[in-house]
This record gives structure tokens, sequence and C-alpha cells, in this order.
């Protein structure tokens, strides 16, 4: 059911779920708001919420003990483990564009912090209203001092902030770091995207098979109906959004395997499930994580995998970079296994 990215839906979501379908888990919300507005009525309800999210929220201990991450990892992770790619790669002095609400918030904080802790400096913050639809005034504001534009935009007028930001900068730009958020389902040989060449993206999941394709991606591709390029087999003009969807593959497994784990019967196991979920360590790379390898912290209820970092060539997208699990991982900051059901 649609939440609408609305955080008061989305707790009205929930509790329907809960009374009328009496559904076992609740599992599948993306928008950190809506996350932050729906884990409590979870919790409430003693309602096992599986998030597919990318916030920090989770990890950070703000919500409760009903509610896990444990298939895609979050920002403050990412955010870690890239950059020292770009301060070492792209440059130092920094100005960073992203959404003015939780999400973007997550990558002003940590991506900040950690360009500091690397040496680096962010020059700028420029926040983005969610309801915005034209940009060409935000970008005057970027310092002539960047030597790195890091943006991160969601939602339905990213393909206008990309092809706005071409035109403001021209033949002359800074390096450009992106979330492939910001092009995500976009195909990048569309029209206005020209200038993205030599651009580089953040990768959840590498949108275009590459020459050392793993036998679980492409497993994964055929069993979603996604072809080599990341658009649907059906029609090569629907580009999916590849770099985040395994999250929802992949936490459907580790529901499978938690399951399987406690012996679940029914609502009377709910708590013994979150329990089972807590005692998973390790995620092989294998079909039912055809991401790549991943470590989830029974404590803080977050995953933590693999991040790649493209690079636009030849309009696609080429892996330039994988960092390790350990890049990503940051102190425990939270242990939900010490609060009650």
């Amino acid at each position: 059911e649609d939440d609408g990215t609305d955080p008061k839906r989305g707790a009205e979501v929930v509790e329907k779920f809960a009374n009328q379908h009496k559904v076992d888990v609740v599992f599948g919300t993306l928008f950190s708001h809506v996350v932050m507005g729906s884990a409590p009525r979870a919790g409430e309800l003693k309602m096992p919420y599986y998030v597919v999210s990318e916030g920090h929220h989770v990890a950070s201990g703000v919500l409760n003990r009903w509610t896990v991450q444990p298939g895609i990892t979050d920002v403050k992770s990412q955010v870690r483990a890239m950059a020292p790619f770009v301060l070492g790669n792209l440059g130092k002095k920094v100005t960073m564009i992203f959404p003015d609400y939780a999400f973007g918030h997550d990558h002003r904080d940590f991506f900040t912090e950690a360009v500091r802790e690397g040496g680096g400096e962010v020059v700028a913050h420029i926040a983005i209203p969610p309801t915005e639809t034209s940009f060409t005034r935000y970008f005057p504001k970027i310092p002539r001092e960047t030597e790195v534009l890091y943006h991160v935009m969601v939602g339905p007028a990213v393909l206008t902030f990309v092809k706005e930001m071409g035109e403001f900068f021209g033949p002359s730009r800074p390096e450009i770091f992106g979330f492939i958020d910001s092009l995500e389902a976009v195909d990048i040989a569309s029209p206005g995207l020209e200038f993205l060449e030599g651009t580089y993206f953040w990768e959840g999941n590498p949108r275009y098979a590459q020459p050392d394709q793993s036998p679980y991606d492409k497993f994964y591709r055929e069993r979603v109906g996604v072809d080599e390029n990341g658009a649907s087999v059906s029609d090569p003009r629907d580009v999916s959004t590849y770099s985040h969807m395994f999250g929802c593959w992949e936490t459907l497994f580790v529901i499978k395997q938690a399951m399987e784990a406690c012996g679940y019967r029914g609502p009377q196991d709910r708590a013994a499930l979150i329990e089972a979920t807590e005692a998973i360590t390790e995620m092989a790379h294998s079909n039912e994580h055809p991401q790549g390898p991943k470590v989830f912290n029974g404590k803080t209820h977050q995953v933590f995998g693999v991040q790649y970092i493209s690079r636009v060539e030849d309009r696609r997208l080429n892996v330039k970079h994988v960092t390790s699990i350990e890049d990503g991982l940051y102190p425990d900051e939270v242990d939900y296994t010490t609060r009650p059901f």
C-alpha cells in the first residue's frame, strides 16, 4: 500500500496492516521521514518493521527494538566509505547540494564530518526544499573555490536539476560527485545529460553489468527482469531503480532466514523473529545477497556492506572503485537488544 511519502499516512498504513490485515511483518518503507513517523506506531503495535530506507535513524538509536534495517546500508556508512576516494582523487574543497529533510541532513552532517576528518573542507551547504521544481537560483551560491560539487537529489524534479546544473556550468565545471539518487531510473543517455561525461556517482548496486559481473548479479537480474543496462527486459526505455531495489530483495531473504531460525508460526512469535534477526551476523555474497557481502550489527539493527563508485564514460556507468565493508564501519550508538519489547 502506498504511504504517499507522508509520515502520518505511513503510521496509518502500519496500523491498517496490523489491525485489518493481521500481517506478520511490515516491510519496505523508503523515505526517512516516513520511517520516523511510522516506527513509533510499529513499536506500540509490537509489529516487526523492516525498513529499506538508507537513513541513519535506525542505527542512531532514536527508534525502537521492532524496527530494523538489514538489507541496505545507511548514509553514514556510505559517505564514510566514499569520502577518502573523493578527497584523494577529486579535490579537497567541497560544496554540497542536498534535499532539505532528514535524508539530506544525514548527507550534510556525516559527509561534512568525514571530509573534515580526511583533511578536506566543505565550503558551502546548499539545501533544496523537496517541493522545488527549478534550481537555477541555487547554482550561483556555489563558491568559486569549489573543487568538488557533491549532489544528492531525489524526487520528480531530479532530471530538471541535473540538466539545469549542466546549463549553468557549461564546459567549465568543478569535479562532480553525485549520488545516483539524482538520476535513479533516468537513462544516462537522455538528451541534456551530455555534460555528465567524466563525472562520478555513488551506486548502491551498479546499474550496468560490469565485465566482472558476479553470477549472483546475473541471477538477480534474470529473476527481476532487468537487462545488462539496468532497464526492463520488456522495455529498454523503462530504467529500473537498480542502485536501490536490491534492498527489498535482500530484506525479504533476511526475513525468511530469521523466520526459519526461530521456527516462526505466527504473530505470537514476533518478538522471537526480531531476536532471530538480531542474531544474524555475516551475509555472504550470494543469490540472496546479490549486491555484495554484508555484516549485520544486531545491536544497532543496521547492516554494513560494500559501496560502488562509478564514472560516466561513453554514456554508461563504469565502476572505478569498490569500498570494503570495513571502510564504512563506525562506533555503535545504541544497543537495541537491551531494550524491552
